[in-house]
């Protein structure tokens, strides 16, 4: 079944950048951008990620969260996370189930995508890129929030 704007986000605990766990549902006071990337040491991830911690205080000012999302492992986010400064929840999920759920997971592995949702896990904005090259930028995901909200 895909995932549709309108429909409910399917909940997850995955493990965090910190070693924890993070459980969407308990974590989202407000609303979240769900960024699911095929891996850390890709450069177009790495130009993504960086973009968005460049504009993190546009996503702040907002009041959406950023969670990003990869199948990388934790000790390899934990480290993404601390050599590129990123602000923002980095997630593993390493058998690529969430991203599944998520529409966000094909033959190569997890696919670039964005998820805006709100507290009660209201999918608002969703897009999966068709080539994993591509990504939204922060001012285009600005836009969107802005229109969304």
């Amino acid at each position: 079944m895909t995932l549709e704007t309108g429909d409910k986000a399917p909940d997850f605990s995955l493990i965090a950048d910190n070693g924890k766990p993070f459980k969407l549902s308990s974590k989202v006071k407000g609303k979240a951008l769900l960024v699911f990337y095929p891996g850390d040491g890709l450069p177009v991830c790495q130009r993504q990620m960086c973009d968005y911690r460049d504009g993190y205080s546009k996503f702040n000012d907002l009041g959406v969260e950023v969670i990003a999302i990869s199948a990388d492992d934790t000790d390899y986010i934990k480290s993404f996370k601390k050599d590129h400064d990123l602000p923002f929840t980095l997630l593993s999920d390493k058998e690529g189930e969430v991203a599944d759920k998520y529409d966000s997971f094909g033959w190569f592995g997890v696919k670039r995508s964005v998820f805006l949702v709100d507290k009660d896990l209201e999918i608002k904005y969703k897009h999966v890129e068709s080539v994993s090259i591509y990504s939204r930028s922060v001012d285009e995901l600005v836009d969107i929030i802005k229109r969304k909200s």
